[in-house]
């Protein structure tokens, strides 16, 4: 697959993921009841699939950049760090309110490191 396959389906799939988690952190803010959520399983698969799209389309892209590297680089650790937090995150926001509040904050600035080490590959 060329290597703009692989992006768009990365863009796609951080989408998937926002979304998802964006619903998840208002919704817990709204109501701290996770069972009162009646698009809860599809929150979740959409949750499930971005993660998935966002692994596979990232490996995707680095195989494309291999001919110029070996190994893992650097810079690829910390995306890897951030995409397990926000893909282990879900449930996190019904178990108190303050931290719905400090997710809906920090989830962005999450998105912006990953995009930064991912753009400047600083190491």
């Amino acid at each position: 697959m060329p290597y703009a396959f692989y992006k768009v389906l990365h863009i796609f799939g951080i989408a998937m993921m926002l979304v998802a988690l964006g619903g998840v952190y208002v919704h817990a803010l709204n109501s701290s009841d996770k069972k009162a959520n009646a698009v809860r399983r599809l929150v979740l698969i959409l949750h499930g699939i971005g993660s998935f799209l966002i692994l596979l389309a990232g490996f995707g892209l680095l195989a494309r950049l291999g001919d110029q590297m070996t190994g893992i680089p650097g810079w690829v650790w910390p995306k890897l760090a951030i995409w397990l937090v926000l893909s282990g995150v879900m449930a996190v926001p019904y178990r108190d309110k303050t931290l719905a509040r400090l997710l809906l904050i920090a989830t962005p600035f999450l998105v912006l490191a990953a995009a930064y080490f991912a753009l400047f590959k600083p190491f």
